[in-house]
């Protein structure tokens, strides 16, 4: 089995065709593609792909064949990464990943330690989705990362730093502005957008919020993030659910409110790779502690209610 067989396969099975695999994404000709499928299929010992008139299908086999080839894959590509940067010692540098929008809480008091511990680093910035930065923790192409603590993230570990609670988001001149606190009767009883699409983790800490507390959340819109999630709020005029720290990006035309009750929260972690043996990483993390000390006391992150 070479790792062309495992590209191959994961081509088709995302792209449901071998014509399809063929023509867009692996630049051959669907014979010989097919050749090589079955000469995967022969090595392991098991069908991978029903063959139909419009396309393939993944077998049982083949669906759990998916995600350990596309971990190997990932391996190996992280593992490259990992020699070009041993190649390069002359030119260090520390990658960190934030979720959107955390730079504005969390980068002054990383980039003082990591100035602190290695004043001659450069240091390379990436704001993306928390699925995206742990996919690029796995590929290697990170050093650490801020996002929430996502599964199936195969050789990565997280290191907590905080909860963050849910607020409610809606237009600045919707009624329930008026309020304090918002009760989760009146979220059941108004238009649901969701700013959770992307995010499992978000998605799956409000839907438990929802059951704990009795009421049904079924989102008649779906953002991609939050800016997209805010347009939605203030087009539509219903309220969505974010965490804490995106306050700070909120626009003048929605307004914030705390949740009334225990509100539910999304844990915020250090994201790094198993296998980064960087010197400079194991010391950032083990100044975590004041990381989050110097959040707590600077007081960044506060619930919006009215006086």
């Amino acid at each position: 089995m070479e790792l062309r067989h495992l590209r191959y396969f994961v081509a088709v099975a995302e792209e449901g065709s071998l014509l399809t695999a063929a023509e867009r994404r692996l630049h051959t000709s669907q014979p010989s593609l097919s050749r090589q499928i079955r000469d995967l299929e022969t090595e392991i010992g098991v069908k991978l792909l029903e063959r139909q008139p419009r396309g393939v299908t993944l077998t049982a086999a083949g669906k759990v064949f998916l995600d350990h080839a596309r971990l190997a894959l990932l391996q190996v590509e992280a593992a490259a990464e990992g020699a070009r940067r041993a190649e390069r010692p002359q030119k260090r540098s520390f990658t960190i990943g934030f979720l959107a929008g955390q730079e504005v809480v969390w980068l002054p008091h990383a980039l003082r330690i990591i100035r602190e511990e290695a004043p001659e680093v450069e240091i390379i910035l990436s704001s993306q989705s928390s699925p995206d930065l742990a996919l690029a923790l796995m590929r290697g192409k990170l050093d650490v990362a801020f996002l929430r603590p996502e599964t199936q993230s195969v050789g990565v570990s997280f290191k907590f730093l905080a909860k963050e609670p849910l607020i409610a988001v809606m237009p600045a001149d919707h009624r329930l502005t008026s309020r304090k606190k918002i009760r989760p009767q009146d979220l059941a009883r108004e238009t649901y957008v969701s700013s959770a699409r992307i995010s499992p983790v978000l998605q799956s800490v409000i839907q438990d919020y929802a059951s704990k507390v009795g009421i049904t959340l079924k989102a008649e819109y779906e953002g991609d993030g939050l800016p997209s999630a805010m347009s939605l709020v203030v087009s539509t005029g219903g309220i969505t659910l974010i965490p804490l720290y995106a306050q700070n990006m909120l626009t003048p035309n929605v307004v914030a409110r705390a949740l009334e009750g225990v509100p539910p929260t999304i844990d915020l972690t250090l994201g790094y790779n198993d296998s980064n043996s960087s010197p400079l990483l194991r010391r950032f993390l083990s100044r975590s502690d004041e990381l989050v000390a110097n959040i707590q006391n600077q007081s960044i992150i506060r619930y919006a209610e009215v006086p």
